[in-house]
């Protein structure tokens, strides 16, 4: 399977937005992960549709959009019309989460859903083979800049165990304190999907950075 790297616009430059997700297009990067807050899930606020569409305009690769918001349901047409190919949604954050994976499938997105630290990844026995990714996150969510927690680990082999079962085509995106130091451990644990922000925009050279994580997936799994 091929494992994708998804650098987080968050930690991109805001004041040369643009030049930041030119410079990922010409990336060996796969997607664009994009963290929408609205400062009640979490106690943080990034950016609305405007933003958004703004990305969307320039970007030449998929949109990973990542929902850390209350009530996502309200708002998953306007997502998918501002260019979301890929709509997560938090399993703490959804009353009634059946309805709201249909409801981002109808919209005509890949539905995820994220979890936080410390929800288990049994809780999604009966909606795993209506998903298309599930996102752990390795972080509480909210900042960036956060330490790895190490437990994900453990978290990625369970969840991998149980998609093996019912839904064998599963994604498994990780989020939080990713970097180069710690990518062929997830890769070991079955993880799928590399979200970074500080790893990659806080590098010398983001380029250069993304390249040596996507050879380091390579060479991680032809070990494994």
């Amino acid at each position: 399977m091929k494992h994708l790297i998804a650098p987080s616009v968050l930690s991109a430059d805001f004041a040369n937005l643009q030049r930041d997700v030119e410079m990922i297009n010409s990336s060996k990067a796969d997607w664009f992960h994009v963290d929408i807050m609205d400062g009640v899930f979490v106690p943080n606020i990034s950016f609305g549709f405007p933003v958004m569409e703004a990305i969307k305009k320039h970007a030449a690769k998929p949109l990973d959009v990542h929902l850390m918001i209350v009530n996502p349901d309200q708002y998953i047409e306007q997502f998918v019309a501002a260019g979301a190919d890929m709509i997560t949604v938090h399993y703490e954050a959804c009353v009634h989460l059946n309805k709201t994976i249909q409801a981002i499938h109808k919209a005509g997105a890949k539905a995820c859903v994220a979890l936080n630290p410390h929800t288990p990844v049994e809780l999604l026995t009966d909606i795993l083979p209506m998903l298309d990714m599930v996102l752990i996150m390795s972080v509480n969510p909210g900042f960036g800049g956060q330490q790895f927690i190490p437990n994900t680990l453990l978290k990625i082999r369970r969840l991998k165990g149980m998609a093996a079962l019912v839904n064998p085509g599963l994604l498994i995106e990780v989020d939080g304190g990713v970097s180069i130091n710690n990518l062929s451990d997830l890769l070991a644990a079955g993880a799928d999907v590399f979200v970074a922000g500080n790893a990659i925009f806080g590098a010398e050279s983001p380029l250069e950075m993304i390249a040596a994580m996507k050879l380091e997936s390579a060479s991680s799994v032809s070990s494994i």
